[in-house]
């Protein structure tokens, strides 16, 4: 049996929700030769249609389709392969060629080294248009190609979009369906065309969508990306988008609220809308708090809504463009403060022995002193290295 996201593959007519990036692709491509940058550049959340748009752009153009995955052209020679010769040579039976590079944020590691230079030197000398798809244009390695192409936004499909989807193809398919149930389906997706096409597949065996059909679906096991998770809550102000955004995501509730604390400032460049943020955030702090303190586990469920639907319903609107988003540097410091704090506790300690006195007494009066003279006299530097019997870290700290 063919699968329907093959067999419904959409036209460019009707690839739902993203008519503004539909008008740009076309608009690339039939004033192709008085383009600056020969390629574009489609990012955002699986399932929202950057692969089949360019597969609806080929088509109807009658263009010839060269397509490759970045998971399975992995290194310089394999691109140089696949695409080199693609992009000099005329086609044959097609009016010409549409060259498509595929999820381009999965080459990662040595062994696909030389890969994204190859690719924006292909972009350089290119005959024919490119199309490069990614989650995440503004990862660190794509920069080359990234200031090469015109970056196009795909948003998160809303859950109306989907059911429209859903229902085109039941209709096709003779599968009756409860309203219910449709709506249902394409609200789990998360706005993941795609993942709904097959769920709507796998379920419907017998031609017919129940609410019990539902009920029986396990969870999709995806681990998603926690830049993608941030995408869903930064980019929509509707919390039905947002509240299952960290679901599949495998960072704890901490990590989230750090992740989110770090990168709220990027996105959020209006005062009102990063005050009420930072408020939900506050109050999910305080939850995590209370559940420490009194282990009232109940109160993860507020926690997950502050972070998710809190904080994308914070803003009047969402935001253009994309914020590069980075991961926390609290940890690291707070972990860098502990180790400093381990060195001067461990000296104290030692100080403390030879004095007679307290640790707490040394480190609140003496041990200022105590560092001062040991980094400016070198007779005392000596003397007190024997006598406290100081390692190599413990004199090197002391020295800074």
């Amino acid at each position: 049996m063919l699968p329907f996201i093959k067999k419904y593959q959409p036209t460019l007519d009707t690839i739902k929700g993203q008519d503004s990036a539909i008008q740009q692709l076309t608009t690339f491509l039939t004033t192709f030769d008085k383009q600056k940058k020969k390629a574009l550049f489609l990012w955002g959340p699986s399932g929202t249609g950057k692969t089949s748009s360019a597969s609806a752009l080929a088509k109807q153009y009658n263009l010839d389709l060269i397509e490759v995955n970045a998971s399975d052209v992995r290194n310089k020679a394999q691109i140089q392969e696949r695409l080199g010769n693609a992009i000099q040579q005329q086609s044959l039976f097609s009016e010409g060629k549409l060259i498509l590079v595929d999820e381009i944020d999965g080459l990662s590691g040595m062994k696909d080294r030389g890969a994204v230079p190859t690719i924006a030197k292909l972009i350089d000398k290119t005959t024919f248009p490119i199309i490069i798809t990614a989650y995440n244009p503004y990862d660190q390695k794509l920069s080359t190609i990234r200031s090469r192409s015109i970056l196009i936004e795909y948003a998160a499909l809303d859950y109306l979009a989907t059911t429209d989807i859903l229902k085109d193809i039941a209709k096709q398919e003779n599968i009756t369906y409860d309203e219910v149930a449709i709506k249902t389906l394409a609200r789990r997706s998360g706005g993941d065309a795609r993942a709904a096409i097959n769920d709507l597949q796998i379920l419907t065996i017998n031609n017919k969508l129940t609410k019990e059909s539902i009920e029986s679906l396990h969870d999709r096991e995806r681990q998603e990306n926690i830049i993608q998770s941030l995408l869903k809550v930064f980019k929509t102000t509707n919390p039905k988008v947002a509240l299952p955004a960290f679901d599949y995501v495998s960072e704890d509730m901490d990590k989230i609220l750090l992740w989110i604390d770090e990168n709220l400032p990027r996105e959020y460049t209006k005062s009102q809308d990063l005050v009420r943020a930072y408020q939900h955030l506050s109050k999910a702090d305080v939850y995590k708090g209370r559940i420490r303190r009194w282990q009232h586990w109940r109160f993860l469920v507020y926690i997950s809504t502050l972070l998710t639907a809190g904080i994308a319903t914070a803003k009047d609107e969402k935001y253009p463009g994309f914020s590069s988003y980075k991961p926390t540097m609290r940890i690291l410091k707070i972990w860098q403060a502990n180790m400093k704090h381990a060195k001067k506790k461990a000296i104290s300690t030692k100080i403390a022995k030879h004095t007679h006195t307290s640790t707490r007494r040394v480190l609140d009066s003496t041990f200022p002193y105590f560092k001062e003279a040991f980094r400016n006299n070198k007779d005392f530097q000596n003397s007190m290295t024997e006598t406290l019997d100081l390692d190599k870290d413990e004199i090197a700290w002391l020295k800074k």
